[in-house]
């Protein structure tokens, strides 16, 4: 466990095993910078946290990754290459998948449409193949494909969000606070359904959760990110108990 020295990318894997290395990120919103100079990485086959309190820099982080904000300094490697500033669609076409913190579905399309969104430029063969895969990790969603998706609960809505992610054939995933909101017999559903995804598949994930107990019972790694730094990493076990809480409260 250590916090990182400054614009320090930590080697935790030879360069050619990362799918997913961030430099020196800096990002913001107009004057406002939220993110400092953020280094971290993520290998293939990895599941690894970003924690922390509310407004620590957290969704902005993981939308710097996916595209949807530009980044004013630092850069964003995915597989080798240099991808810092590509848009959001050219960053899922690469293989990264991102489900955000406020699930951003097709409110007035059907569940059916939603998924289809995220696999219209697979080859169809490829988006059958998904769809059922989809549909067994969340079987809830068989029996609504045809209901409008702003009409869904709170739950159902992040499966299917979660599931239009997946649709997308992603070799990278980003998951973004998805326990936000919800009950929690429906977070130990999501989480049950991560689980097996990671068990059954070779993709990365880099999950964003508040829930920091939640959290490192399901990543290998994680970060603690306060303020748009980040201040402290180390694997699962390292992070659990009272040295997090530190990290959360700036001590």
């Amino acid at each position: 466990m250590s916090a990182p020295a400054d614009n320090a990318i930590p080697a935790t894997s030879r360069p050619e095993d990362q799918i997913l290395v961030v430099d020196g990120l800096t990002t913001g919103y107009g004057r406002l910078r939220v993110l400092h100079e953020v280094s971290l990485t993520v290998a293939k086959n990895e599941v690894v946290g970003i924690l922390g309190a509310n407004g620590a820099g957290k969704t902005t982080l993981l939308r710097s990754i996916a595209g949807a904000i530009r980044p004013t300094d630092g850069t964003v490697m995915l597989l080798g290459k240099d991808v810092t500033g590509q848009p959001d669609h050219v960053l899922t076409r690469a293989g990264v998948g991102h489900v955000p913190s406020g699930r951003e579905l097709f409110s007035d399309l059907s569940v059916e449409a939603n998924l289809a969104m995220g696999g219209y430029a697979l080859p169809r063969a490829r988006a059958a193949e998904l769809r059922s895969q989809v549909l067994d990790l969340f079987p809830t969603l068989a029996r609504m494909l045809d209901r409008r998706a702003g009409a869904l609960s709170g739950g159902e809505q992040q499966m299917v969000a979660f599931g239009r992610a997946l649709m997308t054939d992603p070799s990278l995933l980003l998951l973004d606070e998805p326990s936000t909101g919800l009950a929690p017999a429906i977070v130990a559903s999501l989480f049950e359904a991560l689980r097996q995804l990671i068990t059954n598949s070779t993709m990365s994930v880099v999950l964003v959760e508040q829930n920091a107990a939640l959290a490192l019972e399901v990543v290998q790694r994680a970060y603690v990110l306060r303020q748009g730094r980040i201040v402290l990493d180390g694997s699962a076990n390292e992070l659990k108990g009272e040295t997090i809480v530190a990290a959360y409260l700036g001590a």
